[in-house]
């Protein structure tokens, strides 16, 4: 009995110290980690959200982690190719362009609304003063996207254009610009200088437009803080599934793993840092697989196909 424990409590050790080497070995091998995050708000914004998450990234990895903050979702995607980004945030359109290119990345999360549903829509945002009420209202006014590989910002908008029988965005609208961010976009629209503005929109509390009602930024032409009922959508798109959490497939399984348990055990380990990411709009983080993406991608090749038809 005595030699069988023995060989038990030897065992355990030995199993212990192979995974203790295997963390060292790629603690040598990757002594800081990149986290890139595309600019869905300001840079500012987006520091003061994702900075304590960080913070506990770097305490469970037991490695720095950087924040880097993107110009725009290609750089991401570029960023994760190049090797330069290891783990990042992605829409769910910028995460299947990335796999359509050859990015070798792999989906491990993505967020738990409040809900327990893990999806979100594309809506079309107008000022509730216009008289706008349909698309059909909006032809010849000026639309606001996000980025060209934005999901809700560009992608599922023009996929849904085309099912309401408006292949060309362009010749239906006096004019589409891109805005840079879902925060610009509803500036924009707040300001003017667009008539309709695409945007993501989980729930009336969970979207671009409630984070900046909730800082204060959009004002109405007195100076006045503008409200929720300021606007109104006219169109939502069917859901989206949420964007996922990624990383370089050439890391370390052992390392891979690690990241993952830090994201599933942050709701507990770290409230605050966790509920900072969406003011506490989120209930956890949902085990994914890279295939979750599989219907974004023929999304993303129907796009396509509609540019290039537009092209020729």
């Amino acid at each position: 009995m005595i030699n069988r424990r023995i060989v038990l409590a030897g065992a355990a050790a030995l199993a212990f110290t192979a995974t203790a080497a295997s963390a060292q070995d790629w603690k040598g091998k990757y002594p800081e980690l990149t986290f890139a995050v595309v600019p869905a708000e300001n840079a500012s914004g987006v520091t003061e959200r994702w900075a304590p998450f960080i913070s506990y990234l770097s305490k469970e990895l037991g490695v720095k982690v950087t924040l880097r903050i993107a110009n725009d979702y290609a750089a991401v995607i570029e960023g994760q190719r190049a090797g330069n980004i290891h783990i990042a945030s992605y829409g769910s359109a910028s995460f299947a362009r990335a796999r359509l290119t050859g990015v070798k990345t792999d989906a491990f999360a993505n967020d738990i609304n409040a809900d327990g549903s893990t999806g979100y829509y594309s809506v079309f945002f107008v000022k509730a003063s216009g008289p706008y009420k349909t698309v059909d209202d909006v032809k010849g006014k000026n639309l606001g996207l996000v980025d060209p590989n934005s999901t809700s910002g560009n992608n599922v908008p023009r996929f849904e254009l085309n099912k309401l029988g408006i292949p060309d965005a362009e010749q239906y609208f006096s004019k589409v610009v891109f805005t840079g961010s879902h925060e610009n976009a509803m500036l924009a629209l707040s300001q003017g200088t667009v008539d309709v503005a695409a945007n993501q929109w989980t729930s009336d509390d969970d979207s671009t437009l409630a984070q900046m009602l909730t800082k204060g930024m959009l004002k109405n032409p007195d100076g006045s803080a503008m409200k929720k009922d300021d606007f109104r959508i006219i169109h939502k798109s069917a859901p989206i599934i949420n964007g996922p959490y990624a990383y370089n497939s050439d890391l370390p399984e052992d390392l891979k793993a690690a990241i993952a348990k830090a994201f599933f055990d942050a709701p507990a380990k770290d409230k605050a840092a966790f509920d900072r990411l969406s003011d506490g709009q989120k209930k956890g983080f949902h085990p994914a697989t890279t295939k979750d993406w599989d219907g974004t991608i023929e999304l993303i090749k129907f796009v396509d196909a509609l540019r290039k038809k537009k092209a020729s």
